[in-house]
């Protein structure tokens, strides 16, 4: 969502400010199982193509809607609802024209999403999908075809054969929690020692950080009731990093943040958080952001 991709982007980049998620080189769409996206603008065909639907059914249905919507929308845009009422669908199923990479959103995380269609990306779709199991590999390695499935929302057998597509790319792993894959060129990474890390980052819901999929999971938060506190059935809170490591969660309401730790934190490391909070880019709020300790 947009302001979770600005708070992540302002974890992991200095000088973000409260319109970076609008610049130019950024686009939103309805991503990997149909959720709200911001990404790269050139990375459109991997994140849209690379979720085309692999059935007869759904490929029609992605087609289908989106040749429609190129021929009510033309040039212009309107509101999803506008454009669903005017199709005679449901507005939520319009996502599932996403897929063809001619479909982009506006959503400012409140009230319904603009939307409008742009020319179809220049790739072939199974070159899109190897690419967005590349980035996964990457991102998330290690890990196995059964996550990327969960995440791509693909299905598992289109999955597998991805991860089977890119054998001659991988490395088999073994660990604590099973049998995995990773990237073949990311292992002298994962076998050097850490960089230095940031005192504290403030990692929001459904940050790229937090995607893990399945027994994934428990390679970032070993303790289950940890992980119940973080991958909760509904909303899930933001994640508080310190010094690299999960170590509770947080949500925010207006100017007031809340913090429930799963350790007792040293003066230093609440300081860490105090400032990491009232640096947030948050654009509207009159007041500054003040921390409530829980935990």
């Amino acid at each position: 969502m947009p302001r979770a991709a600005l708070l992540s982007i302002h974890a992991r980049v200095e000088g973000t400010r409260s319109s970076t998620w609008e610049d130019p080189s950024l686009v939103q769409l309805w991503g990997p199982r149909h959720n709200v996206f911001v990404v790269a603008a050139r990375d459109l065909s991997v994140f849209s193509l690379g979720t085309y639907p692999d059935d007869i059914k759904g490929q029609r249905r992605a087609r289908d809607l989106a040749a429609r919507l190129g021929a009510l929308l033309g040039d212009s845009r309107m509101t999803y609802r506008e454009a669903g009422r005017a199709l005679g669908v449901r507005p939520n199923s319009l996502r599932y024209a996403s897929p063809t990479g001619t479909i982009l959103i506006r959503w400012e995380g409140a009230g319904p999403p603009a939307i409008w269609t742009v020319p179809p990306p220049d790739i072939d779709r199974r070159d899109a999908r190897l690419e967005l199991a590349r980035r996964y590999l990457h991102i998330y390695g290690p890990t196995t075809p059964e996550a990327f499935a969960r995440w791509s929302g693909i299905g598992l057998r289109h999955a597998a054969a991805a991860f089977d597509a890119l054998r001659a790319l991988l490395t088999p792993v073994h660990t604590p929690v099973g049998n995995a894959w990773i990237l073949a060129r990311d292992e002298p990474v994962l076998r050097g020692a850490s960089g230095a890390v940031a005192p504290a980052r403030l990692l929001p819901s459904g940050d790229a950080y937090l995607l893990l999929q399945g027994p994934d999971r428990e390679l970032l938060v070993p303790d289950a009731d940890r992980r119940r506190a973080l991958w909760t059935p509904r909303v899930w809170p933001g994640g508080l990093l310190l010094e690299g490591e999960i170590v509770g969660t947080w949500r925010r309401a207006d100017a007031v943040l809340t913090v429930q730790t799963w350790r007792r934190l040293s003066r230093a490391e609440r300081d860490a958080v105090e400032a990491e909070a009232q640096s947030l880019p948050l654009a509207g709020l009159e007041e500054r952001i003040g921390v409530r300790w829980g935990g």
